[in-house]
């Protein structure tokens, strides 16, 4: 049987919860579990977060699917609802809501007395979003003060809450983020609602963003989400580790070529190890030469290219590897940021890019 597969550390996800908490002390953590909890699995995380005081999706179908789980922390869909049926279920699963256009505010103010009617116990908080600055998503300043005054006279409207989200947070250099905590600050002042800005940057190096929720997510999973840092820097664990085994050895000699168009050549006698993983399992596809592999407690570089399948690492003329051993591509022993940082890519790219076809299995220890 293939030994490709990925194994996720639930109590290094919530060791890394600590971490925020230490981070971030007094304010309450709305964890990110979107793109199925950065491809750590949804349900399995959330069930994990006995620590967190609520959890943040990207869409309805994800908060959906964490009800159905019997998942019953509250949930806030980050995009807000996309049509009138969408905000309908987000009464039906108990879901808070996002509201960063006029579009949105529109069918709350068209809804809300069939809404009312329909469900008089019913109360709906939302999170109303400003752009300071990063163009995405969010009113306006002006529009942002407006939308407040409007959706305060919404009825069935109980809670109204106060986001932003940062743009270069990952950047200490950057003074970027200093000016959006300004404009939030400003714009909000008077306001009432509690107020979230922080995303795991934010938390790690912006405390002036903390506010009363932070908004961690890839640091959850044991990744720093500053520049040029990995996660050992902030004391997190990581929760997923991906891993293989060597399933055949070959030797070669000077001038032999490995893999697909020839690409790498042997200088020396060495011996080349192929590993069952490939672009078709998440492994990336533009992994440069040198990339480290993981094996029996040493590092080995790739060589050749990455093909869809199976990796080929050079273990030296005097490796005493056997077939069978254990190979790690990332995690325990191997930061996921120093992969990334081979394949011209981010941690989260490759942790959401595990295929199907990997096994997963999930741990408690």
């Amino acid at each position: 049987m293939r030994s490709t597969r990925a194994i996720i550390n639930l109590k290094a996800v919530k060791h890394n919860v600590s971490i925020v908490k230490q981070l971030a002390p007094g304010c309450k953590i709305m964890a990110v579990v979107k793109a199925d909890a950065y491809g750590h699995g949804i349900v399995q995380v959330a069930n994990c977060f006995t620590d967190v005081e609520a959890i943040a999706v990207a869409c309805m179908d994800e908060a959906i699917k964490l009800r159905e789980a019997a998942i019953t922390k509250p949930i806030i869909l980050l995009e807000g609802f996309f049509s009138q049926g969408e905000l309908r279920q987000a009464i039906e699963y108990d879901l808070q809501t996002v509201v960063h256009q006029e579009s949105q505010l529109l069918e709350l103010e068209k809804l809300s007395a069939k809404i009312l009617s329909a469900t008089p116990d019913y109360q709906l908080k939302v999170w109303l979003k400003l752009d300071s600055g990063m163009n995405r998503l969010g009113f306006e300043e002006q529009d942002f003060i407006e939308a407040y005054q409007r959706i305060k006279q919404i009825k069935v409207v109980d809670t109204v809450n106060l986001m932003s989200h940062l743009a270069c947070a990952d950047d200490i250099k950057n003074l970027m983020s200093k000016e959006q905590i300004k404009k939030f600050n400003i714009t909000t002042k008077g306001m009432q609602g509690l107020r979230s800005m922080a995303n795991s940057a934010g938390v790690v190096a912006w405390p002036e963003s903390h506010y009363d929720w932070v908004r961690p997510g890839i640091i959850l999973y044991g990744c720093s989400p500053m520049l040029g840092i990995n996660g050992l820097a902030h004391h997190l664990q990581p929760a997923m580790t991906l891993e293989s085994q060597l399933f055949a050895i070959r030797n070669l000699k000077p001038g032999d070529k490995v893999g697909y168009g020839s690409a790498w050549t042997a200088q020396k006698s060495t011996k080349i190890g192929v590993i069952a993983i490939g672009y078709g399992d998440g492994y990336p596809r533009h992994a440069k030469e040198g990339t480290p592999v993981w094996i029996e407690g040493k590092t080995y570089p790739l060589v050749g290219k990455v093909s869809m399948d199976m990796i080929t690492v050079d273990l030296g003329a005097d490796c005493k590897l056997d077939i069978g051993s254990k190979a790690v591509l990332w995690g325990e022993g191997l930061p996921v940021e120093t992969i990334a940082e081979f394949a011209n890519t981010i941690p989260y790219t490759l942790l959401c890019g595990v295929t199907s076809r990997v096994k997963f299995k999930w741990k408690n220890d």
